[in-house]
């Protein structure tokens, strides 16, 4: 500061008006004042800024998966390019960490409030039991919940209605014949997880369909194993179609099926939740929900930039997902003739 001052030939204060957007200088002397410190490379001090006004001007991520899993899976890659292109806008950064359980989430969440080094956080995969809320609320750091607005507390949620998305899905196999439908979940303990399921058994009770479930953890390992074991069934309890709770998983189930001389589709219909590119470098291309994940994540991004500045901040649901249709789904096996093998 006493370096532009001097070339400015205006004070110290002068220069922390102009820096700050504060009123006390003229508009003239303000640009002459933010042009001398772009060529010097004068850049803000988040320590500086976080004494003075308690501000560090950065967001925290803290992600609770498996790293191994977190690589493969394009959704979270969406979902933080989308939180990273909105927070570009004003140079936000975004302090990322992987954590081995909600302890140690939680643990972070303390340090990172208590030494001021984010304005607040986004909180993914909430739990059905999820001791993240209390603390937050406790603390009164900003937090924006990805995800639906149940048992988030106080704390704002940007959501999309998964209910209606396994609606969606079970409705349009329902419509090619299929009574037998399978659904290859993720982990059960998470909410969004919690809501497919009761939506799943709801719908498909309603129509008259066998459905089961089986639980995985969103890897292409546990997502084949289950495969096998759905299409190891008698041949009359066999599904005819199955929805993948993630892309992943619908990749390694083709894979399974194929392994166990199964055509897709003509004995067995496939859909992925979340579309992605790995949904269009298979053959057959996978039938796959669809939505702007990374829309998803920039709208987040907002709600978080408007918490962590004080206003009430509502829940914000996302547009409803769409199916897209590709050649991994087709008629029912015993609605067209054929018989599985």
């Amino acid at each position: 500061m006493q370096d532009i001052a001097r070339r400015a030939g205006v004070t110290k204060a002068a220069v922390s008006f102009a820096l700050n957007g504060r009123p006390g200088v003229s508009e003239p002397t303000r640009r002459r004042i933010l042009a001398i410190a772009d060529e010097l490379g004068w850049q803000p001090s988040s320590a500086a800024r976080a004494l003075s006004d308690g501000r560090s001007g950065s967001f925290g991520l803290v992600i609770d998966r498996p790293a191994r899993t977190l690589g493969l899976e394009p959704f979270f890659m969406q979902l933080i390019s989308g939180i990273q292109a909105e927070l570009a806008r004003d140079t936000t950064p975004l302090l990322l960490a992987m954590a081995e359980d909600q302890a140690a989430e939680i643990a972070l969440y303390r340090g990172w409030w208590a030494r001021r080094l984010v304005d607040g956080v986004f909180v993914v995969d909430l739990q059905v039991t999820d001791a993240r809320v209390p603390v937050l609320e406790d603390l009164g750091m900003p937090a924006v919940v990805l995800g639906a607005p149940l048992g988030t507390g106080s704390l704002p949620a940007v959501w999309s209605d998964d209910a209606a998305a396994v609606a969606t899905v079970v409705r349009h196999l329902a419509g090619l014949g299929h009574r037998r439908i399978a659904r290859v979940a993720g982990p059960g303990h998470l909410r969004h997880t919690a809501i497919r399921t009761t939506a799943f058994e709801r719908i498909t009770g309603g129509l008259g369909i066998d459905g089961r479930t089986l639980e995985a953890d969103y890897s292409g390992e546990r997502g084949a194993a289950a495969t096998v074991e759905l299409l190891s069934a008698e041949p009359a309890a066999r599904p005819t179609a199955i929805l993948y709770d993630n892309d992943v998983m619908a990749l390694s189930g083709l894979t399974a099926a194929r392994g166990l001389g199964l055509a897709v589709p003509a004995d067995l219909s496939l859909v992925a939740w979340e579309d992605s590119a790995l949904c269009e470098l298979v053959a057959p291309s996978l039938t796959a929900l669809h939505r702007d994940i990374c829309g998803y994540g920039a709208q987040a991004a907002r709600r978080l930039r408007e918490a962590a500045g004080g206003a009430a901040v509502p829940d914000v649901e996302d547009p409803p997902s769409s199916l897209t249709l590709r050649g991994s789904t087709g008629p029912a096996p015993d609605a067209g003739g054929r018989a599985f093998r």
